[in-house]
């Protein structure tokens, strides 16, 4: 695993970059198959999904991009709790992408038979390893808790799951969520933390550079085994980072 830590003077910049990035990964997809993305929910997210929809419209070649998600609430698809709700209101209505290359999360459904539903789903919809379906770019965010995707402090069972797709409780509301297990977090070609803001300043450094307590943050058990981490910083967010973290 390589791990990178960019911090950028702001949320457009960093926007900027994963637009580009995601550019590259593209021109190296050979024709006739995809590029698969797993979109994360959250407050960078969406402003990111903004400048892409704004500044990437026509520069990526959306008719080649899968697009999928890493965490579902169990909302409707009109909810405004809804992750697919938020990308498809900033980004995916903005931009030339067939409905047939978006995979949502059903967050409507029943979350076990869902959490089945959408395993399947991966599997006959991106290449992978074995038994695990590996994802070209899979985005994360940095829950002021340390949580990732829906995996909470307290509870790292989703993270070690067998399973690709998993039913996860949120620990303060009880609502429940379907989430990407870390098993197959780990196998993606490139996992991307987006943060942003001083409030997740705190447990950047305790992830990155694993200071005391740690070992309680599900984010910190990110680590693609045949892949890169990508951290994505504005400079709030990586503020109390070492100079050695940064690249």
């Amino acid at each position: 695993m390589q791990t990178t830590v960019k911090i950028f003077n702001n949320t457009d910049e960093l926007a900027h970059f994963l637009g580009q990035f995601i550019q590259n990964g593209l021109q190296n997809t050979p024709e006739g198959q995809f590029y698969s993305i797993a979109l994360s929910g959250g407050s960078t997210p969406k402003a990111v999904f903004v400048y892409l929809a704004q500044h990437f419209k026509e520069t990526i070649h959306w008719s080649k991009v899968r697009i999928f998600w890493s965490d579902e609430r169990c909302v409707p698809p009109e909810n405004a709790e809804s992750n697919y709700h938020m990308a498809k209101e900033n980004l995916l209505n903005h931009v030339p992408i067939a409905t047939a290359q978006i995979f949502r999360m059903m967050g409507e459904n029943d979350p076990a038979a869902e959490a089945e539903r959408y395993e399947q789903v991966l599997q006959e919809n991106i290449p992978g390893s074995g038994a695990m379906p590996a994802f070209d770019l899979l985005m994360l965010g940095l829950g002021d808790d340390g949580h990732t995707a829906s995996i909470f402090p307290g509870n790292l069972a989703p993270f070690q799951s067998a399973k690709s797709v998993e039913v996860a409780i949120h620990p303060q509301t009880k609502q429940q969520r379907i989430t990407f297990t870390g098993t197959l977090i780990n196998q993606a070609h490139t996992v991307a933390f987006l943060a942003t803001g001083a409030g997740k300043a705190e447990k950047v450094v305790t992830v990155v550079e694993h200071q005391t307590g740690w070992e309680a943050l599900p984010a910190a058990y990110v680590r693609p085994v045949n892949g890169n981490l990508l951290w994505l910083l504005d400079e709030a967010a990586g503020q109390h980072l070492s100079h050695n973290s940064k690249v």
